[in-house]
C-alpha cells in the first residue's frame, strides 16, 4: 500500500509553504483563508540509510533517489483544505475537509508557534498555539463522536436484526477509519468500560471517541515559524506542559526549508534536505548572504529546518513503518541489472510473506521462502522483518 500523510492546519499558518517545501510543487501561498481550495497531492520523501554500501554496491533507484548513502523514499503528502471552527458540522469546506482527511494514514498539524495568527487565521499578536492544537483535536474528536453515536444507536435499536457484540457494530460503523472489532474492544476495555453502551455516560462516549481517534489518526505537530523568539518561547512552554505529552512536537521553519531548496537549485548553496548544515558555494549578494546566515543559525541550533523530521516522525514513529529492500537472486541486482531499485515501507511486524504480497499478489500466493541477502540464510513465511532488511523472495510465481 501507499501511505499518505495528511497536512492540516488553520489558514495562514504556513501550511502551503510547508507543502511546497516538502514537495517543491507550485501550490499557491497566501496570508488569507482557503489559499488551498482543493486538496493538493504531492510527492515528498523520507530518509532511509541505503543498504547498498554495505555490499560495496551503488544503488539504482526506480523511484526516489539516493544521495551519498542516504535513500530518499517517496511518500504521498496531501494538503487538506478547510480547517475552520465547526468543520465537523460542515462549516466552510468542512464536509470535504473530513472526507479528504480520512484518506490520510497519519497527520502533520502545522501550527503557527509565533502566535501571530488567531484561531480564524487572521493576523494578531500573542495568540497561544495551544488553542490551535486543542481546536484540531476537538474537531476530530467531535467528528468521531458523531460516527460512534450512530453505531451505538444501531446497536441499541437492533435495526439490522443481528445480535452482534457492541465492538462488532461499532467497527462496522467506523470502518472508514480503518479500525476493527478487536481494536474497538481493546479501547473499550482499556478505559475500564463495560461492553454495554447502556452503562456509558456522555463523558465515557467522548473519551472512547477520542481514544479511537488517537489510534486511527496519529498526529505530529509541526511547530512552524520556529525561527522567531516568540515561537521558541511558546515551544519551551508547550513541550514542558504535561497536557501535551501525548503529542510529538517538531520545531519547524518551512520558510527556511523552501529557501534552502531554492538556493540549492540555483547553485547558491549545497544542501541536502534534512541536514543540519549547508554550504554557500555560489556568488550571493550581501542581502542573500545575510538571509542565509540567519537560516544557518537556525538549522544549526535545531539540527535542520524540521520539515524532513516532521514527515519522518509521522511515518516511522507514529505509524511505526519499517523500510525493507527487495534483493535479487544474484545478490542485490535484478534481472535488469538494477541494484536495490526499490525500498518499500511496511507496517511494523510485517513478515517475509507479507513482504511478498506487498510487492505483488502473485509473489505472495506462490511464496516459498525468503533469503536474507546479508546472511544468505533462508527465512520462513512468518519471519518478522527488521528495518533495512534486504530480502530476496523465492516464489513459484
Amino acid at each position: 500500500m501507499s501511505y499518505k500523510i495528511g497536512l492540516v492546519g488553520k489558514p495562514s499558518v504556513g501550511k502551503s509553504t510547508f507543502f511546497n517545501a516538502a514537495t517543491m510543487n507550485d501550490v499557491p501561498e497566501g496570508a488569507y483563508p482557503f489559499t488551498t481550495i482543493d486538496p493538493a497531492v504531492g510527492e515528498a520523501y523520507v530518509r532511509v540509510e541505503c543498504a547498498a554500501p554495505e555490499f560495496e554496491e551503488t544503488c539504482t533507484p526506480n523511484v526516489g533517489y539516493c544521495d551519498d548513502g542516504t535513500r530518499f523514499v517517496p511518500t504521498k503528502l496531501v494538503d487538506v483544505a478547510g480547517l475552520i471552527p465547526g468543520a465537523h458540522e460542515g462549516a466552510g469546506l468542512g464536509n470535504q475537509f473530513l472526507t479528504d482527511l480520512n484518506e490520510a494514514d497519519v497527520l502533520v498539524h502545522v501550527v503557527d508557534f509565533s502566535g501571530t495568527t488567531d484561531i480564524e487565521g487572521e493576523p494578531t499578536e500573542g495568540h497561544d498555539p495551544r488553542e490551535d492544537i486543542d481546536f484540531l483535536e476537538n474537531e476530530l474528536d467531535m467528528w468521531y463522536l458523531e460516527v460512534l453515536e450512530k453505531g451505538i444507536d444501531r446497536y441499541e435499536s437492533g435495526y439490522d436484526g443481528n445480535e452482534d457484540d457492541i465492538e462488532v457494530e461499532l467497527a462496522e460503523q467506523m470502518s472508514a477509519f480503518r479500525t476493527n472489532k478487536d481494536e474497538i474492544k481493546r479501547e473499550i476495555l482499556s478505559l475500564g468500560l463495560e461492553l454495554d453502551p447502556a452503562e456509558w455516560d456522555d463523558d465515557d462516549r467522548e473519551e472512547l471517541a477520542r481514544e479511537i481517534r488517537k489510534t486511527t489518526k496519529p498526529m505530529v505537530v509541526a511547530a512552524n515559524k520556529m525561527d522567531t523568539p516568540e515561537a521558541q518561547a511558546n515551544y519551551e512552554e508547550i513541550t514542558s506542559d504535561p497536557e501535551y505529552e501525548h503529542l510529538t512536537v517538531v520545531p519547524v521553519s518551512a520558510h527556511a526549508e523552501k529557501a534552502l531548496k531554492q538556493a540549492d537549485e540555483q547553485g547558491a548553496v549545497e544542501y541536502r534536505p534534512g541536514d543540519g548544515d549547508f554550504e554557500i558555494v555560489g556568488d550571493v549578494s550581501g542581502d542573500q548572504r545575510e538571509g542565509l546566515e540567519a537560516i544557518e543559525s537556525f538549522v544549526t541550533d535545531f539540527d535542520g529546518t524540521g520539515v524532513q523530521r516532521a514527515l519522518e516522525e509521522a511515518l516511522f514513529e507514529e505509524l511505526g513503518l519499517v523500510p525493507i529492500f527487495p534483493g535479487g537472486a544474484n545478490g542485490l541486482g535484478n534481472e535488469n541489472g538494477e541494484v536495490l531499485p526499490d525500498c518499500f515501507l511496511l507496517p511494523e511486524g510485517a513478515t517475509a510473506e507479507d513482504f511478498a504480497h506487498h510487492i505483488h499478489s502473485d509473489l505472495g500466493e506462490g511464496f516459498l521462502h525468503g533469503i536474507d541477502c546479508r546472511s544468505n540464510r533462508q527465512v520462513g513465511a512468518d519471519t518478522v522483518l527488521d528495518s533495512r532488511d534486504v530480502i530476496d523472495i523465492v516464489s513459484t510465481n
